[in-house]
C-alpha cells in the first residue's frame, strides 16, 4: 500500500503522496500519516511553508479503490471512521499553521481535487486534469467539495464541476481562480517550491501572516467543517444505492 512522505528543505516542508501504482490513491493509513506529519510541521517552528505534490507525476486520483467494499455499509462504525481519516486529513492540510501549495501534475480527482482545495495556494500544470468526479461514478460529492471549491473557483465554476461533471485542465482552472499559475508539466514542483521558499526565509512572520489570512478570509457559506458533515450523511447514501443498483 501507499505510504506518505515528508522532507525539510530550506524551512520547507516537501510533502509527497506515494502511491504511484494506483496514481496516489490515498488509504485511512495515508491519512492518519498525512495527518501525523501536519501535527510534525506545526511543532518544528523552523518551518515556514510547506508544499504537496504527487509521486511518479500524478498528485492524487482519489480514494484507494482497492480498499473500496462495494458491498459495505457506509455507516457501519469501522468503515465510517476510515473515510473520516481521510477527509480529517484534509482538514489537518487546511489548518497547518504554514502557508501551503499543491503542486498538481497529472490527475486531481475526487478525494485529490479536496486535498489541492484544502491548500492556500495551487500551482498546476497545463495539461493537469481536475474534476471532482463524483456524480460521474454515481456518488454525492464529499470532504466539504462545494464550500473549498466555491471559496475558490466561485459558484459557476463549482456549479460546473461538481454538478455537471466538466473536467479542467490547469489553463482552465487558473482562468478561473482555482488555480494562481499555470505551468508547463516539467516547471511545475520547481515553481511551488521557489514560491514556498519566500515565506520559509521568516517562518515566525509567516506563521502568523497565515493566521491572519485563514482569520480574516475564512470558508464561505456554512463553513467547512460543517460542510464536511452536511455532505457525508447523502454521500453514505449515494454510495449504498451505487452498490445496489
Amino acid at each position: 500500500m501507499g505510504q506518505i512522505l515528508m522532507e525539510r528543505r530550506e524551512g520547507v516542508a516537501l510533502i509527497t503522496i506515494d502511491s504511484v501504482e494506483v496514481k496516489n490513491g490515498l488509504t485511512p493509513e495515508m491519512g492518519r500519516q498525512l495527518a501525523d506529519f501536519c501535527d510534525e510541521i506545526d511543532a518544528d517552528e523552523s518551518l515556514g511553508a510547506a508544499v504537496i505534490q504527487g509521486a511518479g507525476g500524478t498528485f492524487c486520483s482519489g480514494a484507494d479503490r482497492r480498499r473500496w467494499q462495494p458491498g459495505a455499509d457506509q455507516a457501519e462504525d469501522k468503515t465510517y471512521r476510515e473515510t473520516g481519516l481521510i477527509y480529517g486529513a484534509f482538514m489537518r492540510v487546511g489548518s497547518l499553521k504554514v502557508p501551503t501549495i499543491a503542486a498538481v501534475r497529472g490527475a486531481a480527482v475526487g478525494a485529490g481535487i479536496n486535498l489541492m482545495l484544502a491548500t492556500d495556494l495551487r500551482i498546476v500544470a497545463d495539461n493537469a486534469r481536475i474534476l471532482s468526479g463524483f456524480l460521474r461514478i454515481g456518488l454525492h460529492p464529499g470532504g466539504g467539495f462545494f464550500t473549498i471549491a466555491g471559496r475558490t473557483a466561485g459558484r459557476e465554476a463549482t456549479s460546473a464541476m461538481g454538478l455537471f461533471s466538466e473536467e479542467l485542465d490547469g489553463k482552465r482552472a487558473e482562468a478561473v481562480g482555482m488555480a494562481w499559475r499555470s505551468l508547463p508539466d516539467d516547471q511545475v514542483e520547481d515553481f511551488a517550491m521557489e514560491l514556498a521558499r519566500r515565506p520559509a526565509k521568516d517562518p515566525a512572520l509567516a506563521r502568523e501572516a497565515t493566521r491572519s489570512f485563514r482569520t480574516e478570509l475564512g470558508p464561505p457559506g456554512i463553513g467547512w467543517e460543517n460542510a464536511l458533515q452536511f455532505e457525508r450523511a447523502t454521500q453514505m447514501w449515494s454510495q449504498r444505492r451505487r452498490n445496489e443498483s
